[in-house]
């Protein structure tokens, strides 16, 4: 009886160990750029899409910009695509306002900081001439 009892926890182990794996997938990260035209308003329209879009499966992280008409989006690409977010985009409000495509433009976005020491406004988005700051040197290539 004790034989048995150590074979049934051995093989209730064993079935423990190996049944319960699941397989994990490495997250495969991608960027895109989208212009998206039909947006009338910063809260209205830019903020409402980067809401649905942060909540799309697959979507790391996206910031829309109004200014710029375009969005920025990290995604796992084993979960969505760039055809499948440009379809989600265009899709919003019944798919009558939005029209996104890919673009290779990147919408400008400056921290706080940049933004005191360019003078910048922020439904301005450019930076002084002179500015050594990290971000506006990457605009300016």
């Amino acid at each position: 009886m004790k034989f048995q009892k150590i074979i049934y926890s051995i093989a209730i182990a064993c079935f423990v160990l190996t049944g319960c794996k699941e397989e994990v997938k490495e997250v495969k990260k991608e960027n895109v750029s989208l212009a998206i035209s039909g947006m009338t308003c910063e809260i209205g329209c830019a903020k409402t899409i980067q809401s649905k879009l942060s909540k799309k499966e697959g979507v790391i992280d996206a910031k829309v910009v109004f200014t710029d008409s375009i969005a920025n989006i990290e995604f796992d690409a084993n979960k969505t695509s760039k055809k499948e977010l440009i379809a989600f985009v265009s899709g919003i409000a019944g798919g009558e306002l939005y029209k996104a495509s890919e673009s290779s433009k990147k919408a400008h976005v400056c921290s706080d900081e940049c933004k005191e020491k360019c003078d910048m406004k922020a439904e301005k988005m450019e930076c002084k001439e002179d500015c050594t700051m990290a971000c506006c040197k990457n605009n300016k290539a």
